[in-house]
């Protein structure tokens, strides 16, 4: 199965950053991808609570809004629609495009994900497709989900969203440990506390996704172990991450439309 999408995988817990720098990084990791021909799973979380709108989208939410709430601002590269990122782990896969089409390689990283998922004992499935698109500057993110999100007892759980760029592709989402997307003007999500009626942890949640990842690969790829990015390589990685971050800070970027 992963093998569609690359020959080899690494893994990489980035930490916590600013909306520009993971954005920035998620980007420099899109176009390693196309000339490394390998795929990254990269975890990471926020350094303070900070609102993402979808490539498409109308701001919701003005400057003066954000900074009142205390929270940063960043566009993502890819589309869907606005979410706060505070109490969620984010994920991001990129990859070469090889011979996966959009669809396909999507289903592939949510098996992953549903994978994951069942290791913390959580019972999600993808919400089946329905007969109306979403619009860009539709309800927030986690209002409804999108055709082949995953979903728990009907609820959103993870959202993401995937841009291509030549021959590589970047998808990321949110993994919801509890629900404050109300401040969005979401209703009631899925969270993995409410499913598993406990606190979890990122760290936990980190852990699930490297072992569901370390078995889908090593059950489909050639190469089947999963090593993580070495100083060398994050290193090599943090010019590029510098030349994105510079677009994400720019706020003609951040607040158009």
């Amino acid at each position: 199965m992963s093998a569609r999408l690359a020959s080899r995988w690494r893994w990489y817990d980035s930490g916590a950053a600013d909306g520009a720098t993971n954005m920035a990084r998620d980007v420099a990791l899109m176009h390693r991808a196309a000339s490394t021909g390998e795929a990254v799973l990269r975890v990471y979380g926020w350094s303070r609570p900070t609102v993402s709108f979808g490539v498409h989208e109308r701001a919701r939410l003005s400057a003066d809004d954000v900074a009142r709430a205390g929270w940063g601002a960043v566009r993502r590269p890819t589309g869907g629609r606005a979410l706060l990122h505070h109490h969620e782990l984010t994920y991001s896969v990129t990859a070469p495009t090889g011979a996966a089409a959009l669809s396909e390689s999507y289903s592939l990283i949510n098996g992953i994900l549903l994978a994951a998922l069942r290791l913390l004992g959580v019972a999600a499935t993808a919400a089946k497709p329905t007969a109306r698109a979403s619009s860009p500057d539709g309800a927030a993110c986690f209002a409804e989900p999108n055709t082949g999100e995953l979903v728990f007892e009907g609820r959103k759980l993870v959202g993401s969203a995937q841009r291509r760029d030549g021959n590589a592709f970047l998808q990321h989402g949110s993994i919801l440990l509890e629900d404050d997307q109300g401040v969005l003007g979401a209703p009631a999500t899925a969270t993995l506390n409410q499913a598993l009626g406990r606190s979890v942890g990122l760290s936990e949640v980190a852990e699930a996704l490297l072992a569901a990842l370390a078995a889908t690969v090593g059950a489909h790829a050639k190469t089947p172990d999963v090593t993580p990015l070495d100083a060398a390589e994050i290193a090599a990685l943090e010019p590029a991450v510098a030349a994105e971050r510079a677009h994400f800070l720019d706020p003609r970027w951040t607040w158009r439309r």
